[in-house]
């Protein structure tokens, strides 16, 4: 069988003569995915008149020849782009290996008198086309990866709120198991409102974690030490009776870190350390 290189590029030829009968074959064979309902009309058609023109002005058979650089460029932003509008992976390699179905009639009438010839520019179409539905593949599930890391980090930052309560006090609720990689963003987010506020308190809220081991003690402490090295000081409530068994059965030392039962017992404790009280204003019946 002949080498990729010293195979004669009819796929060129076959796109410069039918292009316009081969376009909307392409189009249409895009109905077993779900492009008609996710692109409009113009921008499917676009997307496949572009990928035929680079096809043909690849004029080879060899998927990393340099004349496919502007092809590859346009199926790696294709891709990243359906990753992020809904598209299946198996729906975003349809667009490259439909191509298959599309051209092999054009290469069975272009070569019907050299059945050899068109044995081998079917192999090589079909591993030029496999070339190019990989890398679709690949670029769409980096993409995908992308775009949960970049969901994850939004729900961190969401789920890991820090509260002014009160002049010179913070609040931080924690809601749901802590790692990590959550500990991590919480001390983050944690350092960055004391230092904006100038606040000397912050309560840490845990009565929303589910379960408190030696890990999630571990991370709870690390928060208490970071927030002490930029001198404020940290009071953890909402330890149940069941969670404070646990720590107690576990061998997990807090006895240096200051906890009340609940919000307001904290909000209580970090207004007489930093000098404020609440004082009831009489309404106006108590005043009569």
């Amino acid at each position: 069988m002949p080498t990729t290189e010293a195979l004669t590029f009819s796929l060129s030829d076959i796109l410069a003569r039918h292009g316009r009968d081969i376009l909307p074959t392409y189009v249409a064979a895009q109905q077993v995915t779900r492009a008609p309902q996710l692109l409009s009309r113009e921008e499917l058609e676009r997307q496949c008149a572009l990928i035929l023109d680079q096809l043909q002005s690849g004029r080879t058979y060899d998927p990393s020849a340099a004349s496919y650089d502007p092809l590859r460029q346009t199926l790696a932003s294709i891709s990243r782009t359906r990753a992020v509008q809904g598209f299946t992976p198996a729906e975003t390699a349809t667009f490259v290996f439909s191509l298959k179905e599309v051209l092999l009639p054009y290469l069975e009438q272009a070569l019907a008198d050299d059945p050899q010839e068109l044995a081998h520019q079917l192999f090589a179409l079909n591993r030029l086309l496999d070339a190019f539905g990989l890398l679709t593949f690949e670029t769409y599930v980096e993409g995908r990866e992308a775009l949960i890391r970049e969901q994850s980090q939004a729900i961190l930052e969401l789920s890991t709120p820090v509260v002014q309560l009160w002049e010179g006090i913070l609040v931080l609720p924690i809601i749901g198991s802590i790692d990590t990689a959550r500990t991590q963003q919480i001390m983050e987010n944690l350092l960055n409102r004391i230092v904006e506020t100038g606040s000397s308190i912050v309560i840490v809220d845990i009565t929303g974690v589910p379960a408190v081991d030696t890990a999630v003690a571990k991370h709870l402490l690390q928060t208490v030490s970071a927030a002490r090295l930029v001198g404020a000081e940290t009071v953890i409530v909402g330890i149940s009776a069941h969670v404070a068994q646990t720590l107690v059965h576990l061998g997990v030392e807090l006895s240096e870190v200051i906890t009340r039962t609940g919000l307001a017992k904290g909000l209580e404790y970090a207004l007489e350390r930093t000098g404020q009280m609440i004082v009831r204003i009489p309404n106006a019946r108590e005043r009569e």
